[in-house]
């Protein structure tokens, strides 16, 4: 629908699409009408004759004769460069637009800006392209039929349409309010579905390796405990999609502690009459995963493969191999499932990388994406344009943590808790933000701080990203620590049933995604659990926002009031709106409205 001599001005400006071009309203309206009555104090259009120019230091005066008006004023242009000496030449006659005011040097207008036509109403647009050049591309693009071509509903493209043409009634109104709640709607719409329909195109589908699920009921019935309704949904989405002759990508992404560790191992069991590979961000939660495969599908024949584990194992013998990034160093069997647990760990080279070994010829495995870090549930259905969401928000335990943020006068009380809980046989994981002291960072670091737990309490441990045996350091809290003292390291890793208390230093200094992450380290079995946000601030809103906030997904959308969203198209942006008129924060229900609408059409 774009014409080859227009494309440059589009790409110009940043627009892919037409749709792109009409969420770039009107910045102001101009009313070119010739009055016969000066408007001071308001722009305005008049005709004018030039009488004399003057240059005054690096500026350019303009005395002019305005005949509708039957007025003599002069013209200040700041700055001028070569086209005003070309424009304001004597007798030179010209429309001329901007504010006449009263000054001590007589009536002024300052900066004027010569018009071609009189008598209409003319948008401005914050533009990369001349006023004019944008101004046709509105009138030749912005049209209700080429609106509904781009896949818009008939009356949003009306309401959009409108907004580019005021009458001199209404742009008075427009000038001070901008676009109503109804044109305000229509934008936002119109931005999710061009942005979901963009998502789209970068979808790519193949055919798949396998298409033969087992069901999954008689394995879920063997378990001991019940699968939440949110797994259970999962389940059924995952078996959809196993038994489709396109290759799937889904991404599962649960609430921490949600349970996705059964919607892994239900996975592998439904593809149980070919190979399935799970590759995992660390050896420690390979080993963990492979503990719970062991326990869980005893009838499939598993095998974990890390740097240090199995270098040498004939893979082609297993139905279930779980690794880490080891697993892309390896000659690989065909597998109809990949699997990816925390999958925002890995670079998007490594996650193509397995999908790419795992191809036979123009086939592909069922990639299944899991993500213990949610995301908006708006930002969810806008990406279910570019591959399937499902949400696992219900955990197997009621969490029941309370969280506080504390000071310095806070720490006696801090340590009584700590006793107690210790007393009661439960653990303690405190966080520093640092392994070695700095004097940027105004809190002690492990290394300042170990000493004082380790005298004051038995049973301490301390491990850090930069410690060779933090697994064994890990694993051995697990079974006889009271305190573990660590960096954020652990904020994806062991399971530890036992963990009732984080303390968190520093708190300030970190993400809300990583602090939802650390504080759903305790309270993984049902246990009352207890996070402090230790700070040397005197106040942090955010902090307390935080603290009343649970749920992950709330979490997620809070987040996004203080950092918005980056972008999926490009790649590029981690922070900062893609949008200029959909908020991820507030819009749900118009995203809702949005994917029912593109399902539908």
């Amino acid at each position: 629908m774009i014409a080859p001599e227009d494309q440059h001005f589009l790409e110009k400006i940043g627009c892919d699409t037409i749709i792109d071009l009409a969420l770039i309203v009107p910045s102001s309206f101009e009313d070119t009408t010739l009055y016969t009555l000066p408007q001071f104090g308001k722009k305005q259009a008049l005709l004018a004759t030039v009488l004399s120019t003057q240059k005054l230091n690096k500026n350019l005066k303009v005395e002019l004769f305005s005949k509708n008006l039957n007025l003599k004023f002069s013209a200040m242009i700041f700055h001028p460069k070569p086209y005003h000496y070309a424009i304001f030449k004597k007798d030179e006659q010209m429309v001329l637009y901007g504010v006449l005011e009263h000054t001590a040097w007589g009536i002024q207008m300052a900066q004027p800006k010569k018009i071609a036509k009189v008598g209409e109403v003319i948008a401005n647009y914050p533009s990369r392209v001349r006023s004019d050049t944008h101004q046709r591309l509105v009138r030749t693009y912005i049209t209700e039929e080429n609106l509904v071509a781009e896949g818009l509903p008939l009356p949003l493209a009306q309401t959009i349409v409108n907004i580019f043409y005021r009458s001199k009634e209404e742009i008075e109104h427009y000038n001070i309010h901008g676009v109503s709640e109804k044109e305000r709607y229509a934008l936002k719409f119109a931005e999710c579905l061009n942005y979901m329909k963009k998502l789209q195109k970068k979808r790519f589908e193949f055919p798949s390796l396998s298409h033969d699920p087992v069901e999954a009921d008689s394995w879920i019935k063997s378990l001991p405990f019940a699968l939440t309704q949110d797994q259970q949904h999962a389940l059924e989405d995952i078996y959809t999609d196993l038994a489709k002759q396109k290759s799937a990508k889904r991404m599962v992404i649960g609430d921490v502690g949600a349970g996705k560790t059964m919607v892994i191992l239900a996975t592998a069991w439904m593809n149980q009459k070919h190979r399935t590979i799970l590759m995992a961000p660390t050896t420690l939660l390979a080993m963990q995963l492979f503990e719970e495969a062991q326990k869980f599908l005893p009838t499939l024949k598993s095998l974990l493969v890390t740097n240090k584990h199995n270098k040498n194992s004939n893979l082609f013998e297993y139905d279930f191999i779980i690794g880490t990034h080891a697993l892309l160093y390896k000659e690989l069997p065909e597998a109809t499932v990949v699997m990816i647990d925390e999958q925002h760990r890995f670079g998007t080279k490594q996650r193509h990388m397995i999908d790419k070994m795992l191809q036979v010829d123009e086939k592909r495995p069922h990639v299944f994406q899991f993500s213990a870090t949610p995301i908006p549930r708006t930002q969810a259905m806008v990406n279910s344009a570019l591959l399937d969401v499902s949400l696992i928000e219900q955990t197997p335990f009621k969490k029941d943590i309370t969280t506080k943020v504390i000071g310095r006068s806070s720490f006696p009380e801090l340590i009584e808790h700590i006793k107690q809980e210790i007393a009661d046989k439960k653990q303690v994981l405190i966080i520093y933000p640092l392994v070695e002291e700095s004097e940027v960072i105004e809190y002690q670091s492990i290394d300042e701080a170990r000493s004082f737990w380790e005298r004051k309490f038995e049973g301490v441990y301390v491990t850090h990203g930069k410690d060779k045996d933090k697994d064994q350091a890990l694993l051995a809290f697990r079974e006889k620590g009271t305190i573990l003292v660590a960096t954020t390291v652990v904020e994806v890793g062991i399971s530890l049933p036992r963990l009732s208390t984080i303390v968190i230093v520093g708190a300030e200094r970190l993400g809300f995604a990583t602090l939802h992450q650390l504080r759903g380290r305790v309270s993984r079995t049902g246990l009352k659990g207890y996070c402090y946000l230790y700070t040397q601030q005197p106040a942090s809103k955010r902090l307390e926002d935080f603290s009343k906030v649970t749920n992950g997904f709330d979490i997620a959308a809070l987040d996004l009031e203080y950092r918005q969203g980056g972008d999926l198209l490009s790649g590029k942006r981690q922070s900062g709106s893609k949008y200029l008129w959909f908020n991820e924060a507030e819009d749900e229900s118009l995203a809702q409205d949005v994917k029912r609408y593109l399902e539908r059409s």
